[in-house]
């Protein structure tokens, strides 16, 4: 009897567990059929690769081209992880390795106080510092004008926003890596800085490379904040201090009062279709990456 039962409650346990298993296996594929079938009339109207690359935007004529919103996007997304990248992982490695436990215990609250902020509020901080700074000072530095409503703009915020995301995960990375290694270099004559680049860092490279693969899929599809500094300005930024309009922004602009209009809806879709493969490609490259790295390793 009480085998039975035993093997009663195992069977029920692994239902349960490969239900929610198929569950987070089967969401994204919903999400992304889903965007498909709500994207196809603009899909079959005007094709992908006229969607894709072409720079005409005129929705009431039916022409729609997200190629300024693809690469405003990019440029934003990538901006913001070269100034945070940096940051990040010096920070990270100056709490763990040299900052003392009180500072350690202090900065956590902090970083942790950075990730709760609404995006809004980062995108109320930007239009009256950021926006400002950008047009005022930076631009005429470099000779450009600017209202400092900028792909410039748009990077800054974008990554002061990353910084806590990615801070967090870097830390536990460099958690994982065990003592013993760190203190083994030590003991053979190896200066601090010397133990932590060739132990610490190749030793927990892959974490290093999956918390910026997160930070980019997060990045690129970043809203509010982004689409308060940007410009919204449809067209193909020269530079960084041209205005710029992501496709994030495009949705929220849009969505809630086109929804009348089939093509246009299905034209937002497609731009919604576009964040989510582009995401899944960036999860997939550094996911391949982490694996070579760590058969390498």
């Amino acid at each position: 009897m009480y085998v039975t039962l035993r093997k009663i409650k195992d069977r029920f346990s692994n239902a349960w567990i490969s239900a929610a298993q198929f569950f987070v296996f089967a969401l994204p594929v919903a999400i992304f059929i889903s965007l498909f079938y709500k994207s196809f009339l603009v899909m079959q109207t005007s094709g992908i690769g006229d969607l894709l690359f072409s720079s005409v935007w005129r929705p009431m004529a039916g022409q729609f081209g997200f190629y300024p919103f693809i690469i405003s996007s990019l440029w934003i997304t990538f901006l913001g992880l070269v100034i945070t990248a940096p940051v990040c992982l010096l920070s990270a490695i100056y709490l763990t390795y040299y900052g003392s436990n009180k500072l350690s215990g202090i900065m956590q609250p902090v970083i942790d106080i950075l990730a709760g902020i609404p995006s809004v509020i980062y995108g109320v901080w930007g239009v009256l510092i950021i926006v400002p700074f950008t047009g005022r000072y930076l631009a005429p530095l470099f000779g450009y004008e600017s209202t400092g409503f900028s792909i410039l703009a748009g990077g800054i915020v974008l990554a002061i926003m990353l910084i806590p995301f990615i801070l967090n995960i870097l830390i536990e990375v460099f958690r994982t890596v065990p003592a013993e290694q760190f203190e083994a270099s030590l003991s053979l004559g190896a200066t601090k800085w010397d133990s932590i680049k060739n132990v610490v860092i190749r030793r927990s490279f892959p974490g290093i490379v999956s918390a910026f693969g997160l930070g980019l899929s997060r990045a690129f599809g970043e809203t509010i904040a982004v689409l308060m500094v940007v410009g919204n300005v449809v067209g193909i930024p020269e530079n960084l201090f041209d205005p710029g309009y992501p496709l994030p922004a495009l949705i929220a602009n849009n969505y809630g009062e086109m929804l009348s209009i089939p093509m246009f809806d299905s034209a937002l879709m497609f731009a919604a279709l576009i964040l989510f493969v582009v995401v899944v490609i960036f999860n997939m490259l550094s996911r391949g990456l982490i694996i070579y790295l760590e058969k390498r390793q």
